[in-house]
């Protein structure tokens, strides 16, 4: 009788970074229609309140950004725990409630940030009665920082211990929540009143309670789970972990803060060039914000790879990990980016009726745009997965040097050059944005492949 084949440890690495990577990307894209939904809702109450929200939203993003790098310094640590496989139990349990010490503290700080919201607005010249709406609505908004930070934890937790479904499976019913949260508050409906843009806001802060409420519920049913009680003794300090948490952690954000600044600078500079540009540049880069959250979830599960076979002190396995997570990006990367050059128009009706011609220039600009983005996709997506490999050996200093070095003196020097010193204008900006990704892809896949040299593997 013929026996079956044993897979092989590369393949075997294959499919267990396939089962982990795709439920977190999907809830990555899930995670991205909640935010949509916001929008969905607020653009209907006029161009002043639309505005004031997106304002908001650009500070608030970028602020909760920063606080999910640092607080996803529990998922290498919570991998390399259960790779170890000593006391794993009790040692994942400390990492998670020092982080979840950690939300509160990141929230306290976001709350304080958030309070001077209308100053920090009035400060960049945005007009003050939008600056005055956008302050209202981070007051309400800024009450669910905690939540949404200890619901990113959690995701972690479950993930890291091979229950990635969860975290679709929440994200979902987050999505129908937020969504009837803006139908009650928003509108006034079932007997609430309308509150309109402030309404919006507290559809978020429920939103983020539910959800959090999902998470606790879905970790005591599962037997799996339940059994790291990492809810008890919530109050007992575990300082060396909390330190372990920041010197990973506070690159991370560094180097998020560092990423986002650069996008976040190109949307004003293609404010300087005209209204046109500015359009087509947010849809565009909409497209291929969808397209990263894939890469996005690749890298979230090459760190827990990464990191439990770092722990296990398996050099082969780390190896293993990194290739597979690699090629896993670089394949599915390949996808968006054909369709961009292929069917951009057809890609950008989802967002903008293209038929109509007072959107010709909005989609001329947005079209050339994404003929850059199609460009520089494998390069998003591989600077993301270096990114989380290098995490999962617990590097995060020399990361976020080379990603400040590239986004802002070879791309922000770049797009300021082309887009304002040459005809190429708002293609310029783009190409500076591809230069950095080009530049940040490249030295991180060099310091991956130098590893062992540079003696960040187990000896």
């Amino acid at each position: 009788m013929a026996h079956a084949r044993t897979p092989s440890p590369f393949r075997t690495e294959m499919g267990a970074t396939l089962r982990l990577a795709g439920p977190l990307a999907l809830a990555n894209m899930l995670q991205m229609a909640v935010y949509a939904i916001d929008v969905i809702f607020v653009a209907r109450l006029g161009q002043e309140v639309l505005a004031a929200s997106s304002l908001s939203m650009a500070v608030f993003g970028l602020l909760m950004w920063s606080f999910f790098g640092l607080t996803s310094a529990v998922a290498p640590l919570v991998a390399a725990e259960l790779g170890r496989a000593r006391h794993a139990v009790r040692e994942v349990r400390r990492s998670v409630r020092m982080a979840l010490w950690l939300t509160g503290l990141c929230g306290i700080f976001g709350m304080i940030l958030c309070s001077f919201g209308e100053s920090f607005l009035l400060a960049t010249g945005q007009e003050p009665r939008v600056a005055a709406r956008a302050d209202a609505f981070l007051d309400i908004l800024k009450w669910s920082i905690v939540p949404l930070l200890a619901c990113h934890v959690l995701r972690i937790f479950v993930s890291a211990l091979g229950r990635p479904g969860f975290a679709t499976a929440i994200t979902a019913l987050a999505i129908l929540v937020n969504a009837l949260g803006n139908y009650t508050f928003v509108f006034g409906h079932f007997g609430a009143p309308a509150l309109g843009l402030e309404g919006s806001a507290l559809s978020t802060i429920l939103t983020s309670l539910v959800t959090l409420a999902a998470y606790a519920l879905a970790i005591r049913s599962d037997r799996k789970l339940r059994r790291y009680h990492i809810f008890g003794c919530w109050w007992r300090a575990e300082w060396r972990r909390f330190r372990d948490l920041l010197r990973i952690g506070v690159p991370i954000a560094l180097t998020v803060l560092a990423e986002g600044g650069l996008f976040g600078s190109a949307a004003f500079l293609m404010g300087l060039l005209g209204e046109a540009e500015l359009a087509g540049h947010t849809i565009a880069l909409q497209v291929a914000a969808f397209a990263f959250q894939v890469p996005m979830g690749i890298s979230q599960a090459a760190t827990i790879r990464v990191g439990y076979h770092f722990g296990a002190g398996d050099r082969a396995g780390i190896a293993r990990a990194g290739q597979a997570a690699l090629l896993t990006c670089i394949g599915f990367m390949a996808i968006p980016a054909t369709a961009m050059m292929a069917c951009p128009r057809f890609i950008l009706s989802a967002y903008v009726d293209v038929s109509d011609p007072a959107n010709a220039a909005i989609i001329g600009f947005a079209v050339q745009y994404l003929v850059i983005a199609a460009a520089f996709q494998l390069f998003d997506g591989t600077q993301t997965v270096a990114s989380g490999v290098l995490r999962g050996l617990q590097d995060t200093r020399m990361p976020m040097v080379i990603a400040i070095g590239s986004y802002w003196l070879a791309g922000f020097a770049t797009a300021v050059v082309l887009g304002f010193r040459t005809p190429l204008e708002g293609q310029g900006i783009w190409i500076g944005l591809a230069v950095g990704l080009v530049v940040v892809s490249a030295l991180l896949l060099w310091r991956w492949h130098r590893r062992e040299r540079l003696g960040l593997v187990p000896a």
